[in-house]
């Protein structure tokens, strides 16, 4: 009985998996970039799904223009979190920075709560709801989207990084951004294109998802706090750590929802995260960073 069910949990894990990733990637861009936490991270997730269903199904635009639009906003959100408000800060202090983004999260939701009122919305899954049998296992068409999407994602983000001469750019400023702004990079702008990243990538978690479950204003939280727990179980700032650490979380919620009960699926996120901290606090994949005084 077991031994047929596993395959249903493997590909529950990828599909929660691959949008964790997705939030831990934003998560590790900013702060590689800056080397602040961004708690608005989960809010991107929400105004991406819910500028979504505004355009898609309150407005009837196809779904891949509402999409595009939706990530093109959340975009322009994440460059004004940089430039409308961190660059405007009058103190250097990286807590004050991690405020701005708190402030800036619960901002954001009572804005969502304002547009799009308290009730969860959704969107119709791409390929209906016929069910596609893999083994054991059910599958929607959506689930094939979601991992096709994100696998996608995640070489176009690699090759862009490690390829192009602006992904190069960025890497350099993630190691060292005083020998960055020395050589000639223009610091400034490769931070906002971090910010502007951050949102695409949540926007895009949050428009995948939200066919499977539902989205309201509060939503993002959830998913934000699931983002950051799995940036810190691959090891914070590593942005192979963020996927690995994604796909760990998705299979252990899987197997937990599965073994145990659908109530400590929440619970096992911070279960994980709390756990990661007192035993390895660089996270798995990432490694404790000596500085000479």
């Amino acid at each position: 009985m077991l031994a047929q069910q596993i395959p249903q949990y493997i590909v529950s894990g990828l599909t929660s998996g691959s949008i964790y990733a997705l939030v831990a990637l934003g998560f590790c861009l900013i702060h590689n970039a800056t080397r602040i936490v961004n708690f608005a991270q989960g809010e991107f997730v929400m105004l991406g799904a819910l500028a979504t269903v505004s355009l898609v199904a309150d407005l009837g635009l196809p779904l891949w223009f509402g999409a595009a639009v939706s990530v093109a906003m959340v975009t322009l959100v994440g460059v004004f979190l940089d430039r409308g408000l961190i660059r405007r800060a009058r103190t250097t202090a990286p807590i004050v920075f991690i405020m701005i983004t708190v402030g800036a999260s619960i901002a954001l939701q009572g804005t969502g709560m304002i547009i799009w009122g308290k009730d969860a919305r959704t969107l119709p899954p791409i390929g209906g709801y016929r069910y596609i049998r893999f083994g054991s296992a059910s599958i929607i068409p959506q689930t094939l989207v979601i991992i096709g999407v994100v696998a996608c994602l995640l070489l176009g983000l690699y090759l862009f990084l490690h390829r192009h001469r602006i992904g190069r750019a960025i890497r350099a400023v993630a190691d060292n951004p005083e020998g960055a702004l020395l050589v000639g990079i223009p610091v400034g702008r490769l931070v906002a294109l971090s910010f502007g990243m951050s949102g695409a990538l949540g926007a895009l978690a949050g428009i995948l998802v939200t066919p499977l479950t539902t989205m309201s204003y509060q939503s993002g939280l959830m998913l934000g706090l699931k983002g950051f727990s799995a940036a810190v179980l691959g090891g914070f700032g590593s942005l192979p750590g963020a996927v690995a650490g994604g796909f760990i979380l998705g299979m252990l919620e899987a197997f937990g929802s599965g073994l145990l009960s659908s109530t400590y699926k929440d619970a096992i996120a911070f279960m994980v995260l709390v756990m990661i901290l007192f035993c390895k606090p660089d996270g798995l994949f990432g490694s404790v960073r000596l500085r000479r005084a």
